[in-house]
C-alpha cells in the first residue's frame, strides 16, 4: 500500500510537471489576477490531472488541494496538493516552481513528492522507508551549525499582517545570516533546506499544501521542523524549516 501511494504519487507529478513545462513562455489563460497573486486556467487543470491519477487508484481517499477539494475531509487518507507552486514566477517566465503531492493518513504524512519541471529534479520522501531523495540520490540537511555561515530563505505573504509580522524576520535575517532569499516558491524552499542548499526556512503565514511534502523531507533528512496554526487566519500555519545544527532559537 504505501509503496503504490508513492509510486502514484511520483506518477502524478512527473505528469503534471511535464504539462506545465509544456505550456512555459507560452501564452496563459489567467484565471483572476489579485494585487499580489495570479491564478492560471493552467493551475486548475495541473490538479485536476493530479486528481484523475490518484483516484483513479484510490477512488475513496481524499484531495485537499490548492484548486479545491474532493472527497470526505475527514477520511483517513488524504492528498494535499500543489500543482504549481509558485505560480508567479511560472506567469512571468522565471523557471523556478514546483509541484508537490503529499499523502496524510490519520494525519500524519506519510509521503511526499516534490518535482521542478525545469530542471527535472524530483524529491521523493517515504515515512515507511525513513528515505529521502533527490533523483534517486539519499540527501540530508546540511551540518552548518552557525546562523553567520547559512543561507536562510524568507517568505512574506502578502496580507498587511504577514507584511507587519514578516519584514523585521526578514531583516533580522539579512543582518545575522551570511545570505537571505525570497525565491517565490515554498515548496523548492523547504525542498532545498531538506537538500542541504538552504539552511533554513521561515514562513509567517503559508497554507499546509505548500509545505506538506517538503516537512517529511526535512525531517527524514535529519532536520527540524516547527510547525504552527496561524493565530488569525484559518488554514494558515507558521513554519520554521532548517537543518539540525542551527537552533530554533537564533531563527
Amino acid at each position: 500500500m504505501d509503496e503504490l501511494i508513492l509510486t502514484t504519487a511520483r506518477d502524478a507529478a512527473l505528469a503534471a510537471g511535464g504539462m506545465i513545462r509544456g505550456h512555459f513562455e507560452r501564452e496563459l489563460n489567467v484565471d483572476s489576477a489579485e494585487a499580489h497573486d495570479i491564478k492560471l486556467e493552467l493551475d486548475r487543470r495541473s490538479q485536476a490531472l493530479i486528481e484523475s491519477l490518484i483516484l483513479g487508484i484510490f477512488p475513496d481517499h481524499a484531495i485537499y488541494g490548492e484548486e479545491g477539494i474532493r472527497g470526505d475531509q475527514k477520511a483517513a487518507d488524504q492528498w494535499i496538493i500543489d500543482p504549481i507552486d509558485g505560480t508567479v514566477n511560472f506567469f512571468y517566465g522565471i523557471p523556478h516552481f514546483a509541484v508537490s503531492i503529499a499523502h496524510r493518513r490519520n494525519g500524519v504524512i506519510t509521503a511526499g513528492v516534490i518535482y521542478q519541471p525545469m530542471t527535472d529534479e524530483l524529491w521523493v520522501a517515504s515515512r515507511a522507508t525513513g528515505s529521502v531523495t533527490l533523483n534517486g540520490r539519499a540527501i540530508r540537511v546540511s551540518g552548518r551549525t552557525k546562523l553567520a555561515d547559512a543561507i536562510v530563505a524568507v517568505g512574506v505573504s502578502k496580507t498587511e499582517s504577514s507584511i507587519e509580522k514578516g519584514l523585521p524576520i526578514l531583516g533580522q535575517m539579512m543582518r545575522s545570516a551570511r545570505k537571505t532569499r525570497m525565491m517565490g516558491s515554498a515548496a523548492l524552499d523547504i525542498a532545498y533546506v531538506a537538500s542541504g542548499r538552504l539552511d533554513a526556512y521561515i514562513e509567517s503565514q503559508i497554507s499546509l499544501w505548500d509545505i506538506a511534502a517538503g516537512m517529511l523531507m526535512v525531517e527524514l533528512a535529519g532536520g527540524k521542523v516547527d510547525l504552527r496554526p496561524h493565530d488569525s487566519v484559518p488554514d494558515k500555519y507558521s513554519c520554521v524549516a532548517c537543518g539540525g545544527g542551527i537552533p530554533f532559537d537564533h531563527l
